[in-house]
């Protein structure tokens, strides 16, 4: 391995950051823009330069997984934010892509969440036929990563989010494939939402985007509202359009809840493993929704 590719976090952001320049401004002179550092985790870096956004994912994305996930973006201009190129680019061990910066839902104002376009832009998604070689979504692989987490810590909560976790059937543990095969975006929640300056909402974040349960998509609103976290107005403000743009998920059900209850307490058990590694690791307690999320938990094993 050369030195280039053993880069630290602070040379991947630099490296970034000249790469995107260099892209949003092919030509000379240097320009005055600034820059902004959206997103510095782990798993992804986002940078952002005048009106063009570069994101370097998680180490280790294959291009064979994540091309295919452009290519379908790419295909849906009404329903995801379309990237700039069809392939991503190398940039040491990490893959880089390119996109236009869009606006995000205010974090600061939640009653203003846009749920209606995220409800017929997730039935648009699910409508559309998935392509030719896309891989599965992630969705069921992220919550096992994130359980598996737990074994780096000492908890006493982690004893009820395990006992859910084991409740689940295997394709939501993925430990078997998912028995069904529509598109998905995999981790939806309203930071995959942007505003495009034409006023538009855009979905964004194909990392995760494949072919499986579609019920999944719904899920983390689903168990947001079952453990008392998303008030009933938004929560039906969501599924009323996601009904009403003929979302295909939940054809057939009257009441939603059957087809929801594997993934909801998935993406639950999911929400909940991550929120204990993390109190675990600022030595500090479970806040009010932490609590929250591991006390449905306990409530799920009970049952």
């Amino acid at each position: 391995m050369s030195v280039r590719d053993r880069r630290t976090p602070v040379t991947l952001l630099t490296d970034l950051t000249f790469r995107l320049r260099a892209r949003a401004h092919p030509e000379p002179p240097p320009c005055a823009c600034p820059t902004a550092t959206l997103a510095d985790r782990p798993d992804a870096t986002v940078v952002r330069h005048a009106d063009t956004v570069a994101k370097a994912h998680a180490p280790g994305t294959p291009p064979e997984t994540l091309t295919p996930r452009l290519r379908a973006a790419a295909r849906l201009p009404d329903v995801f934010l379309p990237p700039l190129t069809p392939a991503p680019a190398p940039l040491g061990d990490r893959l880089v892509t390119y996109w236009p910066y869009g606006t995000p839902v205010d974090p600061g104002a939640p009653e203003d969440a846009p749920w209606e376009a995220v409800g017929a832009l997730l039935a648009r998604l699910h409508r559309s036929t998935p392509p030719p070689g896309l891989p599965p979504m992630r969705g069921p692989a992220k919550a096992a990563r994130a359980v598996a987490r737990l074994d780096t810590v000492t908890h006493p909560a982690t004893t009820p989010v395990r006992r859910a976790w084991h409740h689940l059937p295997a394709w939501a543990r993925a430990e078997a494939p998912m028995p069904a095969a529509g598109l998905c975006h995999g981790d939806l929640h309203l930071g995959q939402l942007v505003r495009t300056p034409a006023g538009d909402w855009r979905l964004i974040d194909v990392d995760d985007l494949g072919t499986g349960v579609q019920t999944w998509d719904l899920a983390r609103p689903a168990a947001w509202y079952a453990c008392g976290l998303l008030p009933p107005e938004e929560w039906h403000r969501f599924l009323s359009a996601y009904r009403e743009a003929d979302g295909p998920a939940l054809d057939g059900y009257d009441d939603p809840w059957p087809a929801l209850d594997v993934a909801a307490r998935a993406l639950t058990v999911q929400t909940a493993a991550r929120a204990i590694v993390k109190s675990a690791a600022g030595e500090r307690p479970l806040d009010e929704v932490e609590s929250a999320l591991v006390d449905a938990c306990a409530r799920m094993s009970a049952t």
